[in-house]
């Protein structure tokens, strides 16, 4: 961060029909106590509404939960979104119930990092504050 005392700025987001946010706001929540300024976009987010949130919110980080298995589907979606909108520098995440073999294509498409279950609060924190992008 070009600005020390500037937080980084995450967006937690529910893409999709999966129902479930519990992670999604366990997530947000070790974030925010970790000293990251998380919004979360509550549940049944499209890919449209995901990019807008992330334009609007001036974010650094986009992490995605997706559970639903539909991840195939939208990564790429909000990753185009993403490009068009012009924030080819936000980092951007995925968390929740991805197949072994869907990590590598999801990397391949632009995702930085594949969080799975298992995968401690700490370790997400670390990655973040690792790898987010510095602006200047």
């Amino acid at each position: 961060m070009s600005n020390p005392n500037e937080k980084i700025r995450v967006l937690v987001a529910k893409p999709g029909l999966d129902g479930h946010d519990r992670g999604a706001k366990v997530i947000a929540r070790a974030l925010r106590d970790a000293g990251f300024e998380v919004i979360y976009t509550g549940l049944h987010q499209t890919p449209e509404m995901v990019v807008r949130a992330a334009v609007d919110e001036d974010v650094h980080v986009v992490g995605l939960s997706i559970l639903s298995g539909a991840h195939n589907a939208l990564v790429p979606e909000i990753i185009d979104g993403l490009k068009k909108e012009g924030l080819t520098d936000v980092l951007f995440v995925v968390g929740g119930i991805i197949p072994d073999e869907d990590i590598v294509s999801l990397k391949e498409l632009g995702v930085h990092m594949v969080f799975t279950p298992g995968t401690s609060l700490q370790e997400v924190v670390d990655y973040i504050q690792g790898a987010a992008p510095k602006r200047n």
